[in-house]
């Protein structure tokens, strides 16, 4: 068994037209429609794998190696300047 609940909205008369005329758009009644939306508008969704764009990192060239990492020495020395 379905419950519904029944009630009362204030929404703008701009609002009101387009939604009757998307509702006659659709074949749906407007408080199938107005709850559809509302539904979508609240229920979680989770993030979709690979479809959202990432922006591209930013690439450096910061030249030539200055340091030879392996080489402890030279390392500290270099840090210390």
């Amino acid at each position: 068994m379905v419950n519904h609940m029944k009630t009362t909205l204030n929404i703008s008369d701009v609002t009101m037209r387009a939604l009757k005329r998307e509702a006659a758009r659709r074949g749906q009644t407007m408080s199938a429609l107005v709850e559809a939306a509302l539904r979508d508008l609240i229920t979680p969704k989770p993030p979709s794998a690979g479809t959202a764009q990432r922006p591209k990192l930013p690439q450096f060239h910061g030249g030539a190696a200055r340091v030879d990492v392996a080489d402890r020495d030279a390392l500290y020395e270099v840090m210390e300047r």
